[in-house]
């Protein structure tokens, strides 16, 4: 569980250092998270999603300065719980079906991943680890498509969302290709553009809610 892991191009020793882009990069989750957290007042779902944003951040931090398996829990275990917390939120109050429909999506959401990552590394072996992710933006496109009538401008901001994490999912593929290329490799783009993308995704919850009370009066 403590055995140091050697994931990435930029760590060449199991030195605290070893990864300093990558470690410092994951400030843009906690800048995310704070400016978020100003914007979400009155909004608990999305303060949550805050709250395990700065997680996320963290979590990742340890990871890349205390790489082992017990980091590599730490860096995961939130983002997991991210992606529950949105499937919840973008079902009960975006797709307006309530709670309960809300938490069968939360259920259907591990039969989901286990049926579609092997997938992607099947068709798509290149994508290596980054294959766990793959599922993500395609469940958001889903949610986007069953949108796109009734509320454009949600479903617009989703897919933007799911476009940015593809953007950042292939930096993060990139990373051990071009590790001969850039000594830094390119896992520090993924942190930036993922920070980019949740802190967007709150936000497009946060307007799809202001918009909903607006239209109640």
């Amino acid at each position: 569980m403590l055995e140091p892991i050697d994931a990435y191009c930029e760590r060449t020793s199991a030195a605290y250092w070893a990864e300093p882009v990558n470690a410092v990069t994951n400030a843009a989750f906690l800048v995310a998270a704070f400016v978020m957290w100003r914007r979400t007042a009155g909004l608990p779902l999305a303060r949550a999603m805050c709250g395990v944003l700065a997680a996320i951040g963290l979590g990742s931090y340890l990871f890349h300065t205390h790489a082992n398996g017990l980091t590599a829990a730490l860096d995961v275990g939130p983002i997991l719980i991210f992606i529950l917390l949105y499937v919840f939120a973008a079902t009960r109050d975006l797709m307006a079906l309530g709670c309960w429909w809300a938490a069968g999506a939360v259920l259907a959401f591990f039969p989901y991943a286990a049926l579609t990552v092997p997938l992607f590394d099947r068709v798509l072996p290149v994508l290596g680890s980054s294959a766990g992710y793959a599922p993500i933006p395609v469940l958001i496109l889903g949610y986007a498509a069953a949108l796109w009538a009734r509320v454009p401008a949600t479903a617009r901001g989703l897919a933007l969302g799911a476009a940015i994490l593809v953007v950042s999912l292939t930096f993060r593929t990139l990373d051990g290709p071009l590790c001969s290329l850039l000594p830094f490799g390119t896992h520090f783009l993924w942190h930036i553009l993922n920070g980019v993308m949740l802190g967007w995704m709150i936000e497009v919850y946060r307007r799809h809610m202001l918009a909903v009370r607006g239209a109640r009066g």
